[in-house]
């Protein structure tokens, strides 16, 4: 049951963060969710794509989190780690990620600001020219939240795998 609960915790978790994320960044840039995205919703509401993205594009990645974090909290002989103990360290990996994203979206703001990086073909069209620097903050902080997020949570399924090693204040000792 608590292999389950792990794997549910994760997937809420990314929901709750990609669409506190979306909602952010669908009021930066809209045309990052209408023209960057497939028309799955059929709205320019920033705060209906927000909402909408924000489960469609992370339920996934909470899954693929959540089964290899069950497994290193819960195989083995070892002392087991239960969902509620992973909470901190799941909130500690979305905090770096949120780090990471407005970090990478002030460099891409940055970037496209000074043209080192900009937008081509058609989707360089499709935008209007006066919202290509933001679609490319969207761009850079969605892909540092994405990176962010597969880094960490390899480091947190070796973390609460070598944290099994203790019985008692779960912290690893190397």
């Amino acid at each position: 049951m608590q292999s389950i609960l792990i794997i549910l915790l994760c997937i809420g978790s990314a929901i709750c963060y990609g669409i506190v994320h979306d909602q952010i960044t669908a009021r930066i840039c809209v045309e990052y969710f209408t023209i960057g995205h497939p028309p799955v919703f059929g709205t320019d509401s920033p705060t209906l794509l927000g909402l909408g993205w924000g489960v469609i594009a992370t339920w996934w990645v909470g899954l693929i989190l959540g089964v290899p974090l069950a497994l290193t909290a819960r195989l083995g002989e070892r002392p087991k780690r239960t969902a509620a103990w992973l909470v901190r360290p799941i909130a500690m990996l979305l905090l770096v990620m949120a780090c990471c994203a407005m970090l990478a979206g002030l460099i891409g703001y940055i970037l496209a600001r000074n043209r080192v990086v900009f937008l081509l073909g058609p989707l360089a069209a499709a935008i209007p020219s006066e919202k290509h620097v933001p679609f490319l903050v969207d761009l850079w902080a969605h892909n540092a939240s994405y990176l962010a997020g597969f880094v960490g949570g390899i480091v947190l399924a070796v973390f609460t795998w070598k944290s099994r090693g203790i019985a008692t204040d779960g912290w690893p000792t190397t």
